[in-house]
């Protein structure tokens, strides 16, 4: 059984609008279907409604992340992207989240498009860690529209639901955890952590990932001042860039280099 495990970002640069933000939690490593081991942060407001409080970078995130209350639930569709593969292996993570962003657990469902040995792979997953992640067995291809949530469901269970209304399933899992925080929500993509010496993995190249509809208890994610996150690489040059949120709720990654 392939493993995810946690992994915290190398480096959080926040601006602007807000306090600076002590290093956020990343998430566990991406289920590597070759086999491998892996040991698995917008200056300005958006818009009426708050947009992003702050700009900060990660070594291994990007997206939005919600972390100024607690929260019960998050979701959000994307297109599966197609992975340009050359003969390196890389990885690539798709996701919605709570927990993660500066707390100690994580409760996330999502998909991967992975470049192993020159082919792309496609599949969903969740992971409560510190539990080994699980690799669902349904089809993901390329163009289809996925769906993620994660809800708080009381008496710490969390029901964790994917769907891709392309191929037509859709599967939920509940599980119990014990002392999640619930400290953040995150609509996350993710180069997937580690190699052998601790580092992050190689991001797969997936073009642009549309991500619409991202919703935290309810509301637009960008309605409760969220945290823009840009990925970088040690050296501060930008892995991939992400937009802005536009109707408070929808935006797009674009890649830009593997590490």
């Amino acid at each position: 059984m392939l493993r995810r495990r946690w992994c915290i970002p190398l480096a959080v640069l926040a601006l602007a609008l807000g306090p600076a933000l002590a290093a956020g939690s990343a998430s566990a490593a991406t289920a590597r279907p070759d086999g491998g081991m892996p040991i698995r942060a917008g200056g300005t407001a958006n818009g009426v409604h708050g947009g992003p409080r702050n700009e900060s970078s990660s070594t291994n995130w990007s997206g939005y992340a919600a972390d100024s209350g607690t929260y019960t639930s998050v979701s959000a569709s994307w297109v599966q992207p197609t992975g340009t593969c050359t003969s390196a292996t890389r990885y690539s993570s798709f996701w919605v989240g709570l927990d993660g962003y500066d707390s100690s657990t994580v409760e996330q469902t999502g998909t991967d498009t992975d470049c192993v040995d020159g082919s792309p792979q496609y599949y969903g997953w969740y992971e409560m860690y510190p539990a080994d992640s699980f690799n669902f067995g349904d089809t993901v291809k390329p163009g289809d529209t996925i769906t993620a949530s994660v809800v708080y469901e009381g008496s710490n269970e969390y029901k964790l639901s994917l769907a891709d209304s392309t191929q037509g399933w859709s599967v939920s899992t509940t599980k119990t955890l014990a002392g999640a925080a619930r400290s953040s929500a995150e609509v996350i993509i993710e180069a997937p952590c580690c190699t052998n010496s601790g580092g992050i993995l190689p991001l797969a190249d997936f073009g642009t990932v549309n991500v619409s509809d991202s919703v935290v208890d309810g509301d637009p994610i960008g309605d409760l001042s969220p945290v823009q996150i840009i990925m970088q690489d040690s050296s501060g040059k930008d892995k991939d860039t992400v937009s802005s949120l536009s109707a408070e709720e929808n935006f797009s990654a674009t890649w830009e280099r593997a590490s």
